[in-house]
């Protein structure tokens, strides 16, 4: 059994080495493959990966994006399952291990855990937004999923025979190329929940997201309102509420 991991970098020195290690220090009844896609930094972070390359693959060019770079790990990867965890985000202690036996006993096409938010520290933060999340995740459906994003990628873990099927992510989507792929899946496939805590999401100054976070939340919107049928109206003005209501409590955080 083996789980391929793709990181995408690009000047991610600060947090990188977190990543990494968090990842290469992974034990189980597994065979792990990880694989580091650089963009070209030009800060310390080709310095921090060679540190380690004896446990990893890597390669530094310029690229399209992040899509673009997850993209280029995927066609390299020749794991059973297959996951991509940002160059400022970090996996639980045994995370994999959980998945594998997950996977084994379940045969899943895609799964999901928890996942804290964390600061610049490694201290969690946000912890309202994770029991909401959790919360929702619970109840999960796919009409659910569609009037809001409540799956957080870094604990997401599908096959390669997913990938293969559904084909590369979104190079246009600069801000859900993670909810666009769900959605994609989940329209042919119900995830396996796994109600324990696999990854850790880092929000600090200099993370996309945290910067963009209104342009992030309405390019969600609109990839939610891409994939609607017309039956599903009432779901995608769900989902503005939801984008509405969050973008004020974001503010307050």
């Amino acid at each position: 059994m083996k789980i391929s991991v793709i990181t995408p970098s690009f000047n991610q020195g600060k947090y990188i080495e977190r990543t990494i290690l968090s990842v290469i220090n992974q034990r189980g009844s597994f065979e792990l493959e990880y694989i580091i896609i650089d963009g070209g930094s030009t800060d310390n972070t080709l310095d921090l990966i060679k540190k380690y390359q004896d446990s990893l693959t890597w390669i530094s060019e310029t690229d399209r994006g992040q899509s673009d770079a997850i993209n280029k790990g995927f066609n390299m990867a020749t794991g059973d399952l297959f996951a991509w965890l940002n160059a400022d985000d970090t996996y639980e202690e045994n995370a994999l291990s959980e998945v594998v036996e997950r996977y084994r006993e379940y045969r899943f096409k895609w799964c999901f855990g928890n996942c804290r938010n964390i600061n610049e520290d490694d201290q969690e933060i946000r912890r309202l937004i994770t029991r909401y999340k959790i919360a929702e995740s619970k109840r999960y459906s796919y009409r659910r999923l569609l009037s809001k994003d409540f799956i957080s990628q870094p604990a997401v873990f599908f096959t390669k025979d997913i990938y293969r099927e559904i084909g590369p992510l979104d190079i246009n989507c600069q801000y859900s190329m993670d909810y666009d792929y769900w959605l994609r899946i989940a329209k042919k496939y119900n995830p396996h929940y796994i109600n324990k805590f696999l990854a850790n999401f880092r929000w600090h100054g200099e993370s996309k997201n945290s910067t963009n976070y209104k342009k992030a939340a309405y390019e969600t919107y609109l990839t939610a309102k891409r994939h609607a049928t017309t039956q599903d109206k009432y779901l995608i003005l769900r989902h503005y509420l939801h984008y509405r209501m969050l973008s004020l409590v974001y503010r307050f955080l």
